[in-house]
């Protein structure tokens, strides 16, 4: 008979919670929920290897264990930090984490413009909203930064080097759920960059989820770039029977028209099943897809004030037959009088 696994007790913000041994800090405050959780521009709980480039999920180990109450010395990276039985974790409650926090939010943004009324990322972007909680209002950083020139990757893909945090998510993506290796980091330090392999194109059926997974506008989908803002839009779940991906999207409305489709993302703005190209770029129509309902949306999010749960929400001037009359009338007299 196998021999049952003893679950640890943690606290997280004194908060306590039970979970599997091998569970990171950051999955176990994932399960209690709420702002005790931690950040995460890097983690993706779906790719192997993703997590520790951030650092924006540094937390504070106030006590290791129970058989070794000794607290760690410096703040630990809670997406690559595995609990003990025992563990107390500060978070929000930690002024140490507070202040660590602002200076790694200060140092993403030594690179990356906030120019937010030009990124296709804006409503959507969780480094807006770190820049908003943790930023501060001037940089200490007194060089240029580093520019680059806009790149198309790929047909439907561009990438803007100015914006990437250098995360590695799209790399790992790529990596794990395409047969061929074409982009990667190249060069070391401040001069590390997202590049392909001289140049050349990504060509896969699955490597437009590469969009999906950056957190920043860094890598924007081209047939969806300055065609509109996310909150003027509206997210309705579908699917449809794909033989190549689970078919589970999510469809951007504009009026009747669909103007993007993306992987059905949850609270963590992680995708839970990553799609095709051919659903993501090739069926744009109502008629390719089964309407499942509105996409649920944080009340906190930018998207949410677009009363986005209406499917065929009001027009916005109602329909008034009387006035449509005397409109036509006046345009009657209007001519005769030319």
């Amino acid at each position: 008979m196998a021999e049952e696994i003893q679950n640890f007790k943690v606290t997280i913000d004194g908060i306590p919670v039970e979970v599997a041994p091998g569970t990171t800090i950051l999955e176990a405050a994932r399960r209690i929920g709420g702002d005790i959780v931690p950040p995460a521009m890097c983690y993706y709980s779906s790719l192997e290897g993703s997590g520790g480039k951030c650092r924006t999920c540094l937390v504070k180990v106030s006590k290791g264990s129970e058989k070794d109450p000794r607290p760690m010395p410096k703040l630990v990276a809670s997406c690559r930090t595995t609990v003990m039985d025992g563990m107390e974790v500060m978070n929000v409650t930690s002024p140490d984490v507070l202040d660590a926090r602002k200076g790694v939010v200060e140092m993403l943004l030594i690179n990356h413009p906030l120019d937010c009324p030009v990124c296709d990322q804006a409503g959507e972007c969780k480094l807006q909203d770190l820049s908003y909680e943790h930023g501060v209002g001037a940089s200490r950083y007194e060089f240029h930064r580093r520019t680059f020139e806009r790149i198309d990757i790929g047909e439907k893909i561009q990438l803007h080097m100015n914006r990437c945090i250098l995360c590695y998510r799209c790399v790992f993506v790529a990596n794990q759920l395409t047969s061929s290796r074409q982009h990667g980091i190249i060069h070391r330090g401040d001069h590390a960059e997202i590049s392909t392999y001289i140049k050349e194109a990504l060509d896969h059926d699955f490597i437009g989820n590469v969009i999906d997974v950056c957190p920043v506008g860094a890598l924007t989908d081209k047939t969806f770039r300055f065609k509109n803002r996310v909150w003027f839009t509206k997210p309705v779940d579908a699917h449809r029977d794909c033989p190549t991906c689970s078919g589970k999207v999510t469809l951007w409305y504009k009026g009747a028209d669909v103007i993007r489709v993306t992987g059905r993302k949850d609270e963590y703005n992680e995708v839970k099943e990553f799609i095709c190209d051919t659903c993501r770029f090739d069926t744009k129509k109502t008629a390719d897809w089964i309407i499942d309902g509105p996409t649920q949306i944080s009340s906190e999010s930018v998207i949410a004030s677009n009363h986005y749960t209406a499917l065929q929400p009001p027009a916005v001037i109602k329909d008034n037959p009387a006035l449509k009359e005397a409109n036509v009338e006046q345009m009657a007299r209007s001519e005769r009088l030319k």
